[in-house]
């Protein structure tokens, strides 16, 4: 699969990926980046997509949970469908 703009960008400018690896961990480390990370892998589980490398996520919507591409899941950046 091709690269996408984002991952392009970070490929060309190590520095900025580092410092977006280094925000990135902090946020995880908090109560919210830890609860979304709880109930993102508690869905994945339920949905029976965790770990088994089939290219889908866990999908939040308002609608309830549903399987997406990863590709379409993060695109939306927190926009719910």
């Amino acid at each position: 699969m091709e690269k996408g703009r984002t991952q392009k960008f970070y490929d060309e400018k190590p520095a900025a990926n580092q410092r977006r690896l280094e925000q990135q961990s902090k946020y995880q480390k908090t109560a919210k980046g830890k609860s979304l990370k709880i109930r993102a892998n508690k869905l994945n589980r339920k949905l029976g997509t965790y770990g088994n490398g089939d290219g889908l996520d866990a999908s939040h919507t308002s609608k309830g949970g549903r399987l997406a591409s990863k590709k379409a899941n993060r695109a939306r950046k927190g926009i719910h469908a």
